[in-house]
């Protein structure tokens, strides 16, 4: 597995918020200027947008309604299957059946595939990007922090599942607006609703197929 970095960088708004947030709070949306990622020009891009505001709602639902569907293959229940492609993770539930989410995948030159093991949970997780990404970013004129703690601005979102000894992470986010598509540095990403509903059922050593 190519060791590359795990997450795409969110909006640049470096708030270190509490974590203690109600989930049911109205969201409200604020116009301001964000960087985000430009997919089909493979840069960042500063634009005008609406984006939710710490403290008013961040379990944005995803473009891609989680459901339950047919789901006939040889892994046992509990394994993790993720179609890069179709840009959908099942999670295998016995009986000829699995959960099926919609993520956000690898953008052009950060895809792979393999096999690996749930190693370690975690909520609100920090974020610490690499030499290797704060490199790169800075080239684009994008300064990132060294390290970043959890919370309702970090582009972990809500929960973490780590994959063996890579720096891969199946994760939250805080751009929902971005699942179904190929926008990450490999990481694979869910709103934080649907990570969550992942997270509680996952348990460490569970498989994860990436293919």
């Amino acid at each position: 597995m190519r060791s590359l970095v795990a997450c795409m960088l969110a909006p640049l708004v470096f708030a270190i918020l509490p974590v203690a947030i109600d989930p049911f709070a109205p969201t409200q949306v604020h116009a301001e200027t964000v960087l985000v990622f430009d997919a089909a020009r493979n840069k960042w891009i500063r634009k005008e947008g609406e984006k939710t505001r710490p403290g008013f709602g961040i379990y944005g639902k995803s473009p891609v309604p989680r459901e339950v569907v047919s789901f006939e293959d040889n892994y046992k229940a509990g394994t993790i299957i993720i179609d890069t492609g179709e840009k959908r993770l099942y999670r295998v539930e016995g009986n000829g059946k699995a959960t099926r989410y919609g993520i956000g995948v690898g953008r052009e030159g950060f895809e792979w595939a393999g096999k690996e093991r749930i190693s370690r949970k975690a909520e609100w997780p920090s974020w610490t990007p690499p030499a290797e990404m704060r490199k790169r970013e800075a080239a684009n004129g994008v300064i990132l922090p060294t390290r970043m703690e959890g919370g309702v601005e970090n582009p972990l979102g809500a929960r973490a599942l780590y994959l063996g000894s890579s720096l891969y992470r199946i994760h939250g986010t805080n751009q929902p607006w971005t699942i179904g598509k190929a926008v990450s540095s490999g990481c694979i990403r869910l709103t934080n609703e649907d990570v969550i509903h992942l997270y509680e059922r996952a348990r460490v050593g569970d498989l994860v197929v990436v293919r």
